[in-house]
Protein backbone atom coordinates (compact mmCIF):
# COMPACT_ATOMS: atom_id res chain seq x y z
CA UNK A 1 0.00 0.00 0.00
CA UNK A 2 1.16 3.64 -0.92
CA UNK A 3 -0.55 7.21 0.91
CA UNK A 4 -1.34 10.00 -1.45
CA UNK A 5 -2.47 12.98 -0.71
CA UNK A 6 -5.59 13.56 -3.39
CA UNK A 7 -6.72 17.30 -2.91
CA UNK A 8 -5.63 17.22 0.66
CA UNK A 9 -7.04 14.59 1.70
CA UNK A 10 -4.61 10.98 2.38
CA UNK A 11 -5.93 8.01 0.42
CA UNK A 12 -4.25 4.28 0.95
CA UNK A 13 -3.95 2.39 -2.22
CA UNK A 14 -2.58 -0.40 -4.03
CA UNK A 15 1.21 0.05 -4.66
CA UNK A 16 2.32 0.69 -8.37
CA UNK A 17 -1.29 2.00 -9.45
CA UNK A 18 -1.18 4.40 -12.64
CA UNK A 19 -2.92 7.42 -12.91
CA UNK A 20 -5.86 6.09 -15.38
CA UNK A 21 -6.71 3.35 -12.33
CA UNK A 22 -7.14 5.76 -9.50
CA UNK A 23 -9.35 8.04 -12.06
CA UNK A 24 -11.15 4.74 -13.07
CA UNK A 25 -11.92 4.70 -8.44
CA UNK A 26 -12.60 7.56 -8.48
CA UNK A 27 -15.20 7.65 -10.99
CA UNK A 28 -13.37 10.61 -13.11
CA UNK A 29 -12.56 8.69 -16.30
CA UNK A 30 -13.93 10.44 -19.37
CA UNK A 31 -14.76 13.76 -17.79
CA UNK A 32 -12.79 17.04 -18.44
CA UNK A 33 -10.27 17.80 -15.53
CA UNK A 34 -6.89 18.92 -15.00
CA UNK A 35 -4.44 16.90 -12.34
CA UNK A 36 -1.61 18.75 -11.05
CA UNK A 37 0.54 16.02 -9.82
CA UNK A 38 3.78 17.23 -6.95
CA UNK A 39 2.80 20.77 -8.85
CA UNK A 40 3.24 19.94 -12.35
CA UNK A 41 0.35 19.68 -14.48
CA UNK A 42 0.07 16.12 -16.23
CA UNK A 43 -1.43 16.39 -19.79
CA UNK A 44 -3.96 14.03 -20.42
CA UNK A 45 -2.06 11.88 -23.11
CA UNK A 46 0.57 10.61 -20.50
CA UNK A 47 -2.14 9.74 -17.67
CA UNK A 48 -1.76 6.23 -18.67
CA UNK A 49 2.11 6.74 -18.46
CA UNK A 50 1.79 7.69 -14.85
CA UNK A 51 2.63 5.63 -12.08
CA UNK A 52 1.68 6.95 -8.31
CA UNK A 53 4.25 6.50 -5.36
CA UNK A 54 3.90 7.27 -1.89
CA UNK A 55 3.48 10.87 -0.62
CA UNK A 56 2.48 12.02 -3.93
CA UNK A 57 0.43 14.66 -3.79
CA UNK A 58 -2.57 15.48 -6.43
CA UNK A 59 -4.98 18.49 -7.07
CA UNK A 60 -7.98 17.24 -9.47
CA UNK A 61 -10.35 19.46 -10.64
CA UNK A 62 -13.06 19.19 -12.88
CA UNK A 63 -14.62 21.69 -15.17
CA UNK A 64 -18.51 22.32 -14.41
CA UNK A 65 -20.35 23.98 -16.67
CA UNK A 66 -22.98 26.72 -16.27
CA UNK A 67 -23.33 30.72 -17.72
CA UNK A 68 -26.32 32.74 -17.96
CA UNK A 69 -29.49 31.99 -20.02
Amino acid sequence: MIDVTINGDIHSLCKNIKLTQLLRQLDLSGKKIAIELNKEIVVRSNYENVTLNSGDKLEIVHFIGGGKK
